[in-house]
Parts: C-alpha cells; sequence; structure tokens
C-alpha cells in the first residue's frame, strides 16, 4: 500500500475530528458478527427450531458480509484510487478472499442443514469453528480499514467530500438492506454517536422512513439508552413514533 509512515502516525491524532467513513458500519458489522457466532456455539443441532434459526442467522450475516465488501469495493475504494493509486490493493485482495471465504461458509450452512441427525454435531462444529476465524480476520480488516485506509481519506478528502461520498454510498442501499444495517448499528453505538446518526438521518429521509428506523431498533435499546437518545433528538417531535 503506498502509505507514508506519517500519514499511519497522523491517525490517531486525527481520529477525533475527521469524518471517518468505516467507525459505525464496521460496529454494526462487529455486533452482527459476534452475535452470530455466539448463537452458532450455543445452538442445540438437534433441535430443527434451533437448527434452523441459528443457520438461517448465519446467512443472514453472509449476505450483510457480501454486500458491506460491494459497498466499500464500488464506493470507498473507487475514492481512495481516484487519489492514491494502488492504496486499496491489500484491503482489495482481502475483499476476493472474504467473497470465498463467504460462499464456503454458505457450503458449511448447507451441508449442516442436510446433515442427518447424527452426523450434525460434527457438521455444527465445523460451522463454528470457520465462522470463527472468518470473524477474527474480519477483525483484524476491519482495523487495517481504520487506521490505513482512513490515514489516506483524510490526507486527500476533505470532510465535505468524504460526507457527499457516504451519501452517496448510503443512498445507493436498498431500503430493506438499509433497515438490516440499522437494526444491527444504531444499538451499538455510543449515545453521543447514536443521536448524531439518527439527527442526520432525520435531516435527509422522508419523516415515515425515519420513524421505521426508530421502531426498528427500539427494542435493542436499554430503558437507559432509549432515554439519552429521547432527550438527544426531542422525540416528541417525531411523527409516528410512540411517546416514552
Amino acid at each position: 500500500m503506498k502509505i507514508t509512515s506519517q500519514e499511519l502516525q497522523n491517525v490517531a491524532a486525527a481520529e477525533a475530528r475527521r469524518f471517518d467513513l468505516y467507525s459505525g458500519i464496521h460496529k454494526a458489522v462487529r455486533a452482527f458478527m459476534a452475535d452470530t457466532l455466539l448463537a452458532v456455539g450455543r445452538m442445540d443441532a438437534l433441535d430443527e427450531a434451533d437448527l434452523a434459526q441459528a443457520t438461517a442467522r448465519v446467512q443472514q450475516l453472509l449476505e450483510f458480509c457480501g454486500a458491506h465488501l460491494t459497498h466499500e469495493n464500488e464506493h470507498v475504494h473507487a475514492a481512495i484510487e481516484a487519489r492514491s493509486p494502488g492504496a486499496s490493493d491489500r484491503v482489495g485482495q482481502e475483499h476476493e478472499e472474504h467473497v470465498r471465504d463467504i460462499a464456503q461458509l454458505a457450503d458449511l450452512v448447507a451441508a449442516l442443514r442436510l446433515a442427518a441427525p447424527a452426523q450434525r454435531p460434527v457438521a455444527a462444529q465445523a460451522l463454528y469453528r470457520a465462522l470463527a476465524l472468518f470473524v477474527a480476520g474480519n477483525f483484524q480488516h476491519m482495523h487495517v480499514e481504520e487506521t490505513a485506509h482512513n490515514a489516506v481519506l483524510w490526507a486527500r478528502y476533505t470532510d465535505a467530500e468524504l460526507v457527499a461520498l457516504h451519501d452517496e454510498l448510503v443512498g445507493s442501499i436498498p431500503p430493506a438492506e438499509m433497515m438490516g444495517v440499522m437494526r444491527w448499528m444504531i444499538p451499538f453505538l455510543s449515545p453521543a454517536e447514536r443521536a448524531a446518526v439518527l439527527a442526520d438521518l432525520r435531516a435527509k429521509a422522508p419523516p415515515p422512513a425515519f420513524a421505521a428506523v426508530l421502531q426498528v431498533v427500539r427494542p435493542h435499546l436499554s430503558a437507559g439508552e432509549w432515554g439519552k437518545l429521547a432527550q438527544a433528538l426531542g422525540m416528541e417531535a417525531v411523527p409516528g413514533l410512540v411517546a416514552i
């Protein structure tokens, strides 16, 4: 990657004041991955309902990850390459590996679903271990993006340009997929981050769409978290929202 040591050294100091394309969505990815890994680990492979629910969760995660890779390739990597050719090569290669990993995990899910009861514990263990390695690799991968890639983006783009890039990316996501992103992102942000993201959404989205997002995320917030969000946003003014 064509990134100077000085750019990397500047990342930590810049994080608090620069627009970060990765922070929110990566919290969503980490949360979804961790939750799914735990679900597979505690799954009763001999219980048909439990097996169906856990494997469906894995499939949803794989679809989520595949879409995330596509969005980064088409928007973020394109922006990096436009002003720093070659700087996304390493991560781009890892994305190709992740596509293969996703396909292999999907095969393991299918094998588990088709396995005879006597073979399910072994198939479940194989899925769990492969998923754990996938999660571990992605956690390291996201760290590189949040440091090395941000170093490039912050050195070559203004915050206004990064916000425009973010809005373009978000605008390309279909509504159903966006609801899934909101479900896994908003509950796992800090209170300040959560309020900032939803305030921005309220300013840019139609009121019914904003209210729908709130209804999706509310069940995943504690009473204290919801109260802080209500205070930050002034929930009384939110159309269609059930009052606290």
